[in-house]
């Protein structure tokens, strides 16, 4: 009986038997927004891979330039994974790291996360529904700029 009352008394335990609505990453805006990433950094010259995942960080898509590096695929995703599990840009993760020394173990947290430039949150209807990540430009501010254009040609946030 005491489990019974235990579990009636947690939130979200209203409806018997309700599984909980969550909001996911379209596969088709998943592609459209690697697509315009690519477009942006074409456009200045970059040879990149860009990487979008859900919110559990796996991959939907997976784009790499002709001629990219061959560690921009790792970096592209491993950036877009930080973002879509920290919930947060990578930028802002790196800068926070050098101003608050004690959280550097948010970089050890497992071999996914890269705490650099070039990755953002992917929040659609005001729902974290994955992460987007670039890696290739000739620098992080770089990298995040192509990943802005991705967000904004599919109109998130």
């Amino acid at each position: 009986m005491m489990a019974v009352l235990l579990s009636s008394s947690l939130p979200g335990t209203a409806r018997a038997n309700a599984l909980p609505e969550i909001k996911v990453l379209p596969l088709e805006l998943a592609i459209k927004a690697g697509l315009a990433t690519l477009d942006e950094c074409s456009k200045n010259g970059y040879r990149v891979s860009v990487a979008v995942v859900d919110l559990g960080g796996n991959v939907k898509a997976l784009l790499r330039h002709d001629g990219a590096g061959a560690h921009t695929p790792d970096s592209s995703f491993k950036k877009a994974y930080t973002s879509a599990s920290l919930g947060r840009p990578t930028m802002e993760l790196a800068e926070l790291l050098v101003k608050v020394p004690r959280i550097h173990g948010l970089r050890d947290m497992n071999d996914k996360i890269l705490i650099l430039g070039g990755g953002l949150p992917i929040k659609l209807d005001g729902a974290l529904v994955g992460g987007i990540g670039v890696g290739g430009a000739p620098g992080d501010q770089f990298d995040e700029t192509c990943a802005r254009a991705g967000l904004q040609a599919i109109g998130a946030e």
